[in-house]
């Protein structure tokens, strides 16, 4: 289901860029190269680790291996509409329907075996336990080895050490599971395209808080967070350069990516995944464009290829997610600041203490800085319950109180 799934997407995506191949395309080329790395995953051709958020997907790829984090299964199951099925599976099967969506559509899938069998599994402790949890149980499933990053909550040298260990550790279990050692030019080659592709997303970035913005709201829509799955990679860099380019085009010719822009929003954690309608009633009836994502940021140092474990032990603590709330609550206002934005919204993803959990804190903490926040209540991957008229109003709401501030 889900092979056919990604090579339908690709080459449909592939098809439509070859009918304009002169004009913009930078999202197509995100998209198609999102749509490869499923059909990689899924082929049975490659050899596969099942990861946690913070994995360094990387060193992975410089290993010749296809990782991905669990949660992309989980979004993608919700882009297709099936999702449903697979977590009525997950909740017949004794996981509490209060759990995480995403890792309730990926159990549910595992447990009908349509869901690859890794070769091994890498779980992170960020940004969460129940990404620990959930790994804990595939490895189970599919009886498969299972090796944990702890992430270490300060960036102090001693941690940074810790983790930096942890992952030249890593590499060891890596290669005694594919029956291949790590090639340091490889590496060295992964990391040198880490470093090209952030030096370009951070111009992308930077670009996008221009105002009126040259995102659309749909442009970089998660973008941040998808991008890890392909850092150490050409690809990388390629899809990167085309953002840079296209986004640098539009400031300059003075054509904005939202026409009219009226209210520029940041999102929170994660975009919902399924096909909705708040995207378009935002921009259409409000005029209101998503300019930033919580994770379109880079909050990291480019990587010393000769020392690439402590780097990339520094990238992984460095996520907003690790950490107290108020080092998060301080970054979401910096970035708050940085884009000159009306209002936040929050979509207080069911099961996460990431989203549900925090909300109350970066309520408070985005008031400090004269920064209204929506608090929504939805399961970003489960359409069963979503109460599309309640959130239409509350969103109606929200934009006539930011109007009136105007």
């Amino acid at each position: 289901m889900m092979l056919q799934y990604f090579k339908d997407l690709a080459s449909g995506i592939a098809a439509k860029i070859k009918e304009n191949p002169d004009s913009p395309n930078a999202r197509k080329r995100y998209a198609i190269e999102v749509a490869r790395l499923g059909t990689r995953l899924y082929s049975g051709e490659n050899s596969v680790a099942w990861c946690g958020v913070t994995a360094p997907f990387d060193l992975l790829s410089a290993m010749g291996v296809t990782s991905c984090f669990v949660e992309f299964i989980g979004a993608m199951l919700a882009s297709t509409g099936a999702i449903g099925s697979f977590l009525d599976h997950a909740e017949h099967s004794g996981y509490a329907s209060d759990i995480c969506g995403y890792h309730r559509s990926v159990l549910g899938s595992a447990k009908q075996g349509l869901m690859p069998v890794p070769d091994f599994l890498i779980a992170t402790s960020c940004p969460c336990t129940g990404g620990i949890a959930v790994m804990e149980n595939l490895a189970g499933i599919f009886k498969k080895d299972l090796f944990v990053l702890h992430i270490p909550q300060d960036e102090s040298e001693k941690s940074i050490k810790y983790l930096a260990d942890q992952i030249r550790e890593m590499t060891g279990f890596v290669s005694a599971h594919t029956g291949r050692p790590l090639d340091d030019e490889a590496l060295r080659r992964a990391i040198e395209n880490t470093n090209s592709a952030r030096e370009l997303m951070k111009e992308v970035f930077e670009l996008a808080t221009h105002v009126p913005s040259p995102t659309n709201g749909h442009d970089l829509s998660n973008f941040g967070i998808v991008m890890a799955l392909l850092l150490g990679t050409e690809a990388a860099v390629e899809i990167s350069k085309a953002y840079r380019d296209e986004f640098a085009a539009r400031n300059r010719e003075m054509k904005p990516g939202m026409p009219g822009e009226k209210h520029r929003f940041m999102w929170i954690q994660n975009r919902i995944q399924f096909r909705n309608p708040l995207d378009a009633l935002l921009r259409e009836q409000y005029r209101a464009n998503i300019v930033v994502d919580e994770l379109n940021s880079i909050t990291w140092e480019p990587i010393d290829p000769d020392d690439p474990y402590t780097g990339l032990a520094r990238r992984a603590i460095s996520i907003p997610f690790n950490g107290t709330i108020r080092r998060r609550v301080n970054y979401l206002q910096k970035l708050a600041l940085s884009y000159k934005i009306d209002g936040a919204i929050n979509p207080c993803h069911r099961g996460c203490r990431q989203g549900a959990g925090a909300r109350g804190l970066i309520s408070e903490g985005l008031r400090e800085i004269g920064i209204p926040v929506l608090n929504l209540e939805v399961d970003v991957v489960d359409p069963r319950d979503f109460a599309e008229g309640q959130l239409s109003t509350r969103i109606e709401a929200f934009t006539e109180m930011l109007g009136a501030r105007i």
